[in-house]
Order: C-alpha cells, then structure tokens, then sequence
C-alpha cells in the first residue's frame, strides 16, 4: 500500500484545515456561549448551521461517503481517514459542520447500499442535505449486546405491517428533536439460522408507540448528541420500511460498522493530537520548582510516548482503511479490530498525560480535555468493547495453526 493520498484527497486536507483555521476554531468560543445561555444541554446552537453552509460553500460536504450518487462524488476510505482524523480535534462541531457525523454517516451509508427508490427519497436524501439527522437503535440494556445475536426486540409481520415490540438504550441521537427516523435492529424470525433472525426496519420516531424514556449521561455529561434509552411498544409500521432483505440485519450491522470504525479511530486519533498539542504549550507556559515543567524529564517521557503511539495509531488505522477498499470489510475484518482496541487506548493514555500536565483546569471545564477523555473513555466499549475485538483477533490467529495440528 502506499501512504500517500490522491491529489484530491491532499486538496481536500488543505481546503479542511483552512476551514478549521478559519471557521471551527474561532466558533467554539461562540458555541459553548449558545449552550450555556440556551440552559438546555441538547440545544442545537445556530452557530453549527452557520459553520454547515459555509462548508457546503467551500465544496467540504459528505465527504464520508465512499458511494458516489447523485449528492456525492464518493471518496475512499482511505481518502477520507486524514480528514476524519482533522474534524477530530474539534469534536464538537467539525464532523456535523462537514455533515459527518455519527450515526448519521453509517445510516446513511446502508441506506445508499440497500434502501429502496422510495426509502433513499424519504429519508437519504434529507440526510444528505443535512435537514434531518438520525438514530440507530441496536444496543439493549437487558442483555449483552457486544453479541448482536442476543439482540430480543421482536420485529413480527401483521399483513402489511410489521409490529415492533422492545427496549433500546444509547441509541445516539434519539433525543434530538432534529432526529426523525431510527434505523432499528431487531429480530423478525427467531427459529432462523443464528446469524439470520435480525433484521433492519426504519422507524419513525413520530410513530405511535415509539417513546423517548430518558438520555443517559456519559461520565457525569449531558451529551449534546444524546444517548436515549428508548421504549417500542406496538409499533407499526408498513411492511415497506423493511431495510434490505429480511434476515440481513446482521450483515448489514457489519458492513455499516467497518467504515464507521475506520471514522471513530481517525477522529480519535485528531482528538489524541489536539491533546498533545494543548500539553506541549501548557508544560512550556507553566514554572514549577524554579523551571518551566517542559524541562522535567517525565513531561518529556510522556511528550515522547504521546508522538509514539499517535504515529502507530495512525499508521494502523491508514492500513485498515486501505484494506477495506480492497477487500471490503471481510478483507479487514482483523485491522479493523485491531484499531479499534489501537486508538481509543492511545487516545485515553496521551488526554490522561495532557491532563495531569494541565493539573486542576484539565479536569475541568477550562479545556476540552476532560470531556475528551470521557469520549474516547466510551470509545472502548461504543462498537464492540476491546475484549471482543481482541476475541476476534485472537480465534482467526489461532485458525492459522489448525492444519499444523
């Protein structure tokens, strides 16, 4: 592989940092004003579709997207994972200002792949223009779903509807208003193979039944985003919001999650750089002891080590995006799993070193770290928890030795 862009993807990179220069940046002083003159934790401060249509001015718009239609060009994965990796470092606003934002990028992206004429009319297109966002309802507090095929919410058909009974929680987005359609997972025939009892069915969220009960806290925050628990309870819908084929909703949940990981890791990876870049200015800024701190030797260990393991994050994560435009996510199903052990790991211990450079303002409000690190803290467990991966990574090492004996 070579890891070097396009020439439209290096254009791309320079148009992004400009606008992140330009625009995002000096907005975050504006955002955290409208939020907290708003009083309400899930306000949508107007500074972000302030920032959307300068971006769609600039031509930096769904540039997620690895299918070219009609709304986009489609750029690779690997095209896309340095960019992911900028909108990182302002978590906040630089993935929705791009119309990048999860869980909005995955759904979008299964509907481009399997939605019908009249589903991509409905609910893609206005996705795409970024009038409406989305949720994707999969996760269930009542059993382990780092298994999806525990998943129990019961999808049953009723002429030409299909009845949707069950419980849902950090289902992102959910508790936005803006939000107005789920793609949930559930089960549509449970006596079917293991791996083709789930299905995909877009809800609604006006449907009758379909209640908001509450929006979790992540370490203590009220997340913009919001991560809802939320109730099913004879839910009807017709039979055509049927998401793909019928038994397909576990292949689809893995061809959905393989970009967004490539997503997940690069942001965390801009996250990881932000972060060292906060530390090195503090620890040249702060006197301690008669001398800046930037002169003791652990601050330098813990400089070194961050450069270390953000290159090999990065490094891996480059590779695994290459990989799934070779051999889709098949093809990468280990790299995947590898960097998504790799970089919430790297980010969590590199915003661990930041914050105890920057003492009592890191754990509070002062700086971004603190809700950076409660991010990238949930990261190791949002999309598969690293024991799974690491399950994953280990069985398929393991196969290779089978013949031998």
């Amino acid at each position: 592989m070579s890891f070097q862009t396009t020439e439209r993807g290096l254009a791309l990179q320079e148009q992004l940092l400009a606008f992140m220069d330009e625009h995002v940046y000096p907005a975050e002083a504006t955002y955290a004003e409208q939020m907290a003159a708003s009083g309400d934790p899930i306000f949508h401060p107007p500074i972000i579709e302030d920032l959307k249509l300068e971006a769609r001015r600039r031509g930096l718009w769904n540039l997620f997207l690895p299918h070219a239609t009609e709304w986009t060009e489609g750029l690779s994965n690997a095209e896309y994972a340095p960019l992911a990796e900028i909108t990182g470092r302002s978590p906040h606003l630089a993935p929705e200002a791009l119309n990048c934002a999860a869980p909005d990028t995955g759904n979008m992206e299964i509907l481009t792949m399997f939605g019908t004429p009249e589903q991509q009319e409905r609910w893609l297109k206005p996705l795409l223009e970024g009038e409406i966002r989305s949720c994707f309802a999969m996760t269930e507090p009542a059993v382990a779903s780092s298994d999806a095929t525990n998943i129990e919410t019961d999808i049953r058909r009723e002429g030409d509807e299909y009845v949707i009974n069950g419980r849902k929680w950090w289902t992102s987005g959910a508790g936005r208003e803006r939000t107005k359609v789920a793609i949930l997972m559930g089960k549509t025939d449970k006596e079917a193979r293991t791996h083709a009892q789930q299905s995909f069915i877009l809800v609604p969220m006006d449907t009758p039944g379909v209640t908001r009960v509450r929006n979790l806290r992540v370490f203590g925050y009220d997340d913009r985003e919001t991560h809802s628990e939320v109730l099913f309870e004879d839910v009807r819908v017709p039979v055509t919001n049927l998401l793909g084929p019928e038994g397909g909703g576990f292949m689809m949940s893995q061809a959905r999650l393989g970009p967004g990981r490539i997503h997940h890791c690069m942001r965390l990876i801009g996250m990881a750089e932000r972060a060292l870049a906060e530390m090195c200015q503090r620890v040249q800024d702060r006197v301690a002891f008669g001398k800046p701190i930037a002169e003791q030797g652990v601050v330098q260990e813990w400089i070194a080590d961050s450069r270390i393991e953000i290159d090999q994050a990065r490094l891996l994560t480059q590779h695994a995006a290459w990989m799934l435009d070779e051999g889709g996510p098949k093809g990468a199903r280990n790299e995947i799993s590898a960097i998504k052990v790799v970089a919430p790991n790297m980010a969590c211990r590199v915003i661990d070193r930041a914050i105890q450079a920057f003492g009592g303002a890191g754990v509070s409000q002062d700086t971004p770290l603190a809700e950076m690190y409660a991010a990238a803290r949930t990261l190791r467990l949002a999309d598969g928890p690293d024991e799974v991966h690491r399950m994953v990574i280990a069985r398929r090492e393991l196969r290779r030795y089978e013949p031998a004996r």
